[in-house]
């Protein structure tokens, strides 16, 4: 006789408590998916800034300084986790605890600790959010947005009311906004074997031009003849009393152009990542530019403008040198190779990995 086939055993509906884990998670990635995470961050940013703008004015309380300043590093913290492909619950909840921890205490080593913090995650951030940039007035956008995104970074760190030493804390953010800008890159450019021969040329290129400056400015300011430094500060004093200010070398020589040309190579070649990580050459002179109390407030501003506009002018003409060498020639040329410049990437408000 034929032998009858094996009976399947019925399976069990799943459990209540699993259907409403199942639920809970649907609603989570859904919540996560929407506008909903964006809009609570704009309000918080926008609170936060306009808590540090009472205080910046004299006409808000003691205590507003300090949470406009906690504020501000919990969101930036969480969209930089977020943006990065890290966990922005964790680190938003971790920032959170340790800025409250740092206003209650009122410990001036901890209120530094936590401006130089604050310094470098503002600087990375507004590199980060760029996306690229086809054509360059879409590149003096990004270069717009990033300055913008520092500018608000640095009224929360002069919120903490640090104690420092001007030239060693702007040394400390810069160098610490470096390493973070190329970690994330050395991720989202393939690793040191995406560069290809030109981007092994543009990283040496950038590296040597920060160092030049940097090196020239601190040998000039220790070793500098009286002649040679009168002169440069008799230029300096004549820009600040006929323009109102003077614009900062290392964010106009090389962090906006750096920016302009990094997001318009992203468009074509992943390599402009490398390029835009000297972008934290322009972002973290702005977040902390409020650091030194005898430059007042109108100063800095016209500074990071009049920076910006030289910067983005050098940064159109590395475009068009770029351009000239690897891309077509003519006006004709150029909308066919921006027509063709389609390299995609997440969307401002998504993460990069």
């Amino acid at each position: 006789m034929p032998r009858s086939a094996p009976r399947r055993r019925a399976e069990r509906p799943p459990s209540r408590r699993a259907r409403m884990a199942a639920g809970a998670r649907t609603r989570a990635e859904r919540v996560a998916s929407s506008r909903l995470p964006v809009a609570v961050w704009v309000v918080i940013v926008l609170a936060g800034a306009a808590a540090l703008g009472t205080c910046v004015a004299d006409v808000g309380l003691p205590w507003v300084c300090g949470a406009g300043s906690v504020a501000i590093a919990t969101a930036y913290s969480w969209a930089l986790a977020a943006r990065t492909g890290g966990r922005p619950v964790v680190v938003g909840l971790l920032a959170l605890v340790l800025g409250v921890l740092v206003v209650v205490s009122d410990d001036d080593r901890l209120r530094t600790g936590a401006a130089v913090l604050t310094c470098v995650v503002a600087a990375v951030l507004a590199v980060m959010v760029t996306v690229p940039a086809v054509r360059y007035a879409q590149a003096v956008r990004e270069v717009v947005v990033a300055i913008a995104v520092a500018a608000i970074g640095a009224f929360a760190v002069v919120g903490f009311e640090p104690v420092v030493t001007i030239a060693r804390f702007e040394y400390v953010t810069l160098g610490l906004a470096l390493l973070g800008a190329f970690a994330v890159v050395f991720r989202l450019g393939a690793g040191l074997h995406g560069l290809g021969r030109r981007g092994v040329l543009t990283v040496l290129i950038g590296t040597a031009v920060l160092a030049l400056t940097l090196a020239y400015a601190e040998l000039l300011r220790r070793y500098g003849t009286p002649g040679l430094v009168g002169s440069l500060l008799d230029g300096v004093a004549w820009s600040r009393e006929n323009l109102g200010a003077f614009p900062r070398p290392l964010e106009t020589v090389l962090g906006v152009p750096a920016l302009a040309w990094g997001t318009h190579m992203r468009a074509r070649r992943r390599q402009g990542w490398w390029v835009c990580a000297f972008g934290v050459a322009a972002t973290t002179p702005v977040a902390n530019a409020l650091v030194n109390p005898s430059i007042s407030l109108e100063e800095t501003a016209l500074s990071v403008a009049y920076g910006v506009v030289v910067g983005l002018v050098i940064g159109l003409v590395v475009i068009r040198l770029d351009l000239a060498f690897t891309g077509s020639a003519g006006r004709r040329g150029r909308r066919a190779e921006e027509a063709n410049a389609l390299r995609p990437e997440p969307a401002r408000t998504r993460s990069l990995l």
